[in-house]
């Protein structure tokens, strides 16, 4: 029992670490996405943001993605456009 156990708290920390990298990878991306808009005039910007909107729109996935990750992902993507961070 105790193999058992102190095999999952060794899966459960490599999950946590796999965790930590996916999250410094999606700050470090948004932060390049910020730096990239804001050095961009305004109408580039918002024709890049309405490129990469009609993209999205275009590649709907099908019905083997649930459309709460669906909308969840259209959140995020707007949300870094059209409010990047500060």
């Amino acid at each position: 029992m105790k193999n058992l156990i102190a095999e999952l708290l060794v899966k459960l920390a490599e999950k946590e670490e796999e965790s930590k990298e996916l999250v410094a990878q999606v700050e470090a991306l948004e932060i390049v996405v910020t730096a990239l808009l804001r050095h961009m005039a305004s109408s580039e910007q918002q024709a890049l943001i309405q490129s990469i909107e009609g993209a999205l729109d275009e590649a709907r996935p099908g019905s083997h993605v649930p459309s709460k990750d669906t909308e969840l992902l259209q959140q995020y993507v707007k949300k870094l456009l059209r409010h990047p961070r500060s």
